[in-house]
């Protein structure tokens, strides 16, 4: 079945650097549109950033420009997001989505990531 595991959530500090990792099985990893979102405390889900499926184009939320990098292994069905120079107001529950077309669309349980001091 569909499976979309993120992974390397945590605690980190101001400034600090994370790198999550989504695992996908079950589906077709390379053909599909990657992307992180993330829903912060109290308020909805937003884009953080996606990977396209055919040249690996990249792009990005305003706020994530510059401190964030979305890529992809095909090889182990795995997408990632690098974070550094972590805020406080990057505190969110991060989900991993696939997408392809209008017909599919697969979500992770989300990790959570909490940024204090």
């Amino acid at each position: 079945q569909v499976q979309l595991v993120e992974s390397g959530g945590g605690l980190v500090q101001p400034g600090g650097s994370l790198k999550l990792s989504c695992a996908a099985s079950g589906f077709a990893f390379s053909s599909f549109v990657m992307s992180w979102y993330r829903q912060p405390p109290g308020k909805g889900r937003e884009l953080v950033a996606l990977i396209t499926s055919d040249d690996d184009r990249t792009v990005y939320a305003d706020s994530m420009k510059g401190r964030f990098t979305i890529s992809r292994d095909n090889a182990k069905n795995t997408v990632y997001l690098e974070m550094n120079s972590l805020k406080p107001e990057d505190t969110a529950v991060y989900y991993c989505r696939a997408v392809r077309g209008s017909r599919y669309e697969f979500w992770g349980q989300g990790t959570q990531v909490t940024v204090s001091s």
